[in-house]
């Protein structure tokens, strides 16, 4: 690896992927959760994938039925009650970071992107979208809905990884035009090379 590429084997082909910049905010992200107040804790539980609580919230914390939710969950957290976490996916209570492309002209552009972490391979992933999308909107910034079962738990685990090695991540880039071809190269590559988060966030969703 080079200081500012990265060559990965596809078939008889070598991908060489750009090393561009990431900015990272100085900010932390805890309690993330808390900030979701749009609905009372009523409401939440009348829906799908909540009303499986129910009885248990009847049952245990009728008086809190008119209280938002986050201001809810945060209350048992600091409670030492772990009843919280049954609103959350399972990465929903971490440390976040935020981060973004450090150069623009590569956010509208698509194609395929690894994070290396020191010299290691961690994860090779694919966009579809603009890269900008993904990196800026998706795994940069996580949002309060995210946390929660019906959130992206896989924006959530992703980013408090980085968040943990944040001194020592880097991004590159192999942009891309045809979306069946990122998608079969993520593919090959991920089978061929197995990156440790993509194993990890492969074991999340399973």
């Amino acid at each position: 690896m080079s200081e500012g590429s990265l060559l990965l084997s596809l078939d008889r082909d070598l991908l060489e992927f750009g090393r561009t910049p990431l900015v990272f905010s100085s900010v932390r992200r805890t309690n993330l959760f808390a900030n979701k107040n749009n609905k009372t804790l009523a409401e939440t539980v009348r829906h799908r994938r909540y009303v499986g609580l129910s009885p248990r919230v009847i049952a245990s914390y009728s008086a809190y039925l008119d209280v938002r939710l986050g201001d809810f969950l945060v209350r048992l957290k600091t409670a030492g009650d772990p009843f919280y976490r049954n609103f959350l996916n399972r990465h929903g209570d971490r440390i976040y970071c935020e981060f973004r492309l450090g150069d623009r002209s590569v956010g509208p552009l698509k194609g395929l992107y690894c994070f290396v972490v020191g010299d290691d391979l961690r994860y090779i992933g694919k966009s579809i979208d603009s890269f900008a999308k993904r990196i800026n909107q998706g795994y940069g910034q996580i949002h309060p809905k995210n946390c929660y079962r019906d959130g992206q738990s896989t924006n959530c685990h992703l980013n408090a990884l980085i968040a943990e090695v944040a001194n020592e991540v880097s991004l590159y880039l192999h942009p891309m035009v045809d979306d069946e071809a990122i998608k079969r190269a993520e593919c090959i590559l991920i089978t061929n090379y197995n990156p440790d988060w993509n194993v990890q966030l492969r074991t999340d969703a399973g």
